[in-house]
């Protein structure tokens, strides 16, 4: 190929690169931003590196591959949570929003390049083989991990129902990595699950925010209130929760606030400062609340927790949450690729930033899940500020001071059957409901 035809071969490549950039200008801020002089210098440079490439690598590439990496490449310049989605990564983001998809059950990141599982997703084949926060894939299949994107492991870790994949996983307190050996399954995450406690106390669970999570979690709440006695509290459990659609975060927390903010947030660009505003309820749930989080609460599950305590319609219970604040927004491109990228950060009612810091519990007590560490041991949970170019919280927040709880954690004096496993948290929420009936039957009495 001579030089002329290559470089007309070039030109439609660089042109649909110059109008990639435009577009991402144009979705995101309504306008097309002018393109300075230095930017057209730095292309010039991406140009000479692609000509490059083309012409001297060893064997023929295609145009394609070369453009998707360099995005991939600038995408994996920024914060941890910005990436570019080829088409079928993009197609398998819109399938883990309706809450069904084919594989093992793990939320994954990257920390310094190492594929880490920020949690198990709860009644998953990776939930029952003991997998926890923290661990670290070292091989799929026998196939190292260093430096294999995101995308890629998901791909991997994906498959048909009843196929196996093997995860060798390294944890602190291991001399040496472990395989664990799984069956896929069809993950059908369950967003809500709920049912009565004891002296007339509701529990629902909320695993991740989908679709229909706000649909579910009214039906849960009416079923709790339906009873022939109403309800003395309820316990709502977000922990190992890490988010998902943001709309249904708000809803749901909308449920129990009348008026005011729920949850704003602030960005570079005039159209990424938004307030998310309550509603007045047509029914009033005037009980009291206890909201359980962890390490593993992230995004959504912060939102949640954030609005309600700022509120003060909720005790939270438990420990600092993952603190990952920040928005991303996904723009489909022409080809059925996306591009991932954080966009604004989140902040409370009260206008605590989320990012990098989490949510403070009013009450600290330690986690021990049931088949998260089955010998017992404090899991040391994957947090926001331990990734790789994480976006830096605000400075001068200082955090809320914890309490810790009087009396004996997880006594199980009173306690039915559903709550005999060693559940400390949940075991403190109950405690806290019972005081607070206790308290408010007293004082109307006095009164």
């Amino acid at each position: 190929m001579n030089n002329r035809s290559f470089k007309e071969k070039l030109f439609w490549p660089l042109l649909i690169t110059l109008a990639l950039i435009m577009l991402l200008n144009l979705n995101i801020t309504g306008k097309v931003a002018a393109v300075t002089g230095d930017t057209y210098e730095k292309l010039k440079i991406f140009s000479d590196a692609l000509t490059i490439v083309q012409k001297n690598y060893v064997d023929e590439v295609k145009v394609d591959d070369l453009i998707y990496g360099a995005i991939k490449g600038m995408l994996e310049t920024l914060d941890p949570h910005s990436g570019f989605l080829p088409p079928d990564a993009y197609k398998e983001l819109q399938v883990e929003t309706k809450g069904t998809f084919g594989g093992v059950g793990i939320e994954i990141t990257l920390k310094d390049g190492i594929l880490t599982i920020v949690s198990p997703i709860e009644d998953t084949p990776a939930y029952k083989a003991g997998i926890i926060s923290g661990d670290q894939i070292v091989k799929i299949d026998g196939k190292f991990t260093k430096n294999m994107t995101l995308t890629d492991a998901i791909k991997n870790m994906r498959g048909a129902e009843g196929t196996k994949v093997t995860l060798t996983i390294m944890r602190e307190g291991l001399s040496e990595p472990k395989n664990f050996t799984l069956t896929r399954a069809i993950i059908q995450i369950k967003s809500i699950k709920y049912k009565k406690l004891q002296d007339d106390l509701g529990y629902i669970r909320i695993a991740q925010f989908q679709e229909k999570s706000d649909r579910d979690f009214e039906t849960a709440l009416h079923q709790l209130e339906s009873g022939e006695k109403p309800l003395k509290g309820l316990v709502i459990d977000l922990r190992n929760n890490p988010g998902g659609l943001l709309d249904q975060a708000i809803k749901i927390s909308d449920f129990f606030i009348d008026e005011g903010v729920i949850v704003y947030t602030e960005g570079r660009v005039e159209s990424q400062k938004i307030k998310f505003f309550a509603h007045k309820n047509e029914k009033i749930h005037d009980y009291p609340m206890v909201i359980l989080v962890n390490g593993g609460s992230a995004s959504g599950s912060e939102i949640v927790a954030g609005a309600l305590q700022d509120h003060g319609k909720a005790v939270l219970v438990g420990t600092q949450t993952f603190g990952k604040g920040s928005v991303q927004t996904i723009i489909p491109l022409d080809d059925g690729s996306g591009i991932r990228i954080t966009t604004a950060k989140y902040y409370t009612p009260n206008g605590r930033s989320i990012q990098a810091k989490g949510i403070t519990p009013d009450i600290t007590v330690e986690d021990r899940l049931p088949g998260t560490d089955k010998e017992g041991k404090k899991i040391q949970f994957l947090k926001e500020s331990d990734l790789e170019r994480h976006l830096p919280g605000e400075e001068g927040e200082e955090p809320v001071e914890q309490v810790k709880p009087k009396g004996k954690l997880g006594e199980k004096k009173e306690v039915e059957d559903e709550t005999k496993k060693e559940d400390p948290p949940l075991d403190e929420a109950i405690r806290l409901l019972k005081s607070w009936s206790i308290f408010k039957g007293t004082l109307s009495k006095k009164l």
